[in-house]
């Protein structure tokens, strides 16, 4: 498949799971808790669950051979060469409070290494798109490119995280609010968001832990694709999860790594 056609048919895939999705935002569903043994809330909706199948449905139609990695269904041949990572709506929490920062994460692998992503906020009419050497933002105002903006002083910066209950107690708390209070300001509750406004030049710095694969696989490519540097805490690659921080500024990036590994 060439580049076009791929381009192609995450649009189908995004245009599918958003069908699949748009009837239970805003409205009445049912939500279940993922949390086991007294762990953090982790809701999962109907929603969640009916756009993942779509999408494993259409992935296994047009490439049998690709393995996928979701959150709602678990993996199939992620041995393959090529392997899709879906997050059908990350963000659930602000899925399930009507508030329009979550979105569907599809992502694609080849040997380990993410090379395709997207972010679909069916919602907003939003697509953002990167290869790891570009980004784009499609909208109902039009197209562009995406860029990430210039911040090598972290006073300067605008941080981000989804939820700062969600690091640790402890060092790595700590460590968090080290580098917290050493920006210029801080937000919460972006989810996926807020690395899509990294790459749109909104955001400087987005500091999580505790993600999964699905979580950050398919932002990699958009990051990056930008101009950000996407890595784990310690400089090591994302694609795993756990402990992530992206940057919009190389330099800037390199000044959270050393706060962030004293």
């Amino acid at each position: 498949m060439s580049v076009v056609e791929l381009g192609r048919f995450m649009d189908d895939l995004a245009d599918a799971s958003g069908k699949a999705i748009l009837p239970f935002f805003r409205a009445q569903f049912g939500l279940d808790d993922k949390a086991r043994g007294g762990a953090p809330f982790d809701p999962v909706t109907e929603a969640d669950r009916a756009a993942e199948v779509v999408l494993r449905a259409m992935i296994g139609q047009t490439f049998p051979g690709h393995g996928i990695l979701g959150e709602e269904f678990g993996s199939e041949r992620t041995d393959a060469e090529c392997v899709w990572v879906l997050d059908p709506i990350d963000g659930t929490r602000a899925f399930i409070g009507g508030l329009p920062t979550w979105g569907t994460l599809i992502g694609l692998t080849r040997h380990g290494v993410p090379v395709r992503g997207m972010m679909h906020q069916p919602y907003l009419a939003e697509r953002f798109t990167g290869d790891g050497r570009s980004a784009m933002l499609r909208a109902p105002s039009g197209e562009r490119t995406l860029l990430t903006r210039r911040c090598a002083d972290l006073a300067q910066a605008i941080l981000a995280t989804t939820d700062p209950r969600l690091f640790a107690a402890g060092e790595e708390a700590e460590r968090f609010r080290s580098l917290e209070g050493q920006v210029r300001m801080s937000r919460y509750g972006a989810d996926c968001y807020a690395y899509c406004m990294l790459a749109a030049g909104q955001i400087d710095l987005v500091v999580e832990a505790g993600l999964k694969p699905y979580d950050i696989v398919a932002l990699i490519p958009i990051v990056e694709g930008a101009g950000g540097r996407v890595t784990a805490w310690d400089g090591g690659p994302a694609t795993g999860g756990g402990r992530v921080v992206a940057a919009g500024d190389p330099r800037l990036h390199a000044a959270a790594l050393k706060v962030l590994n004293p």
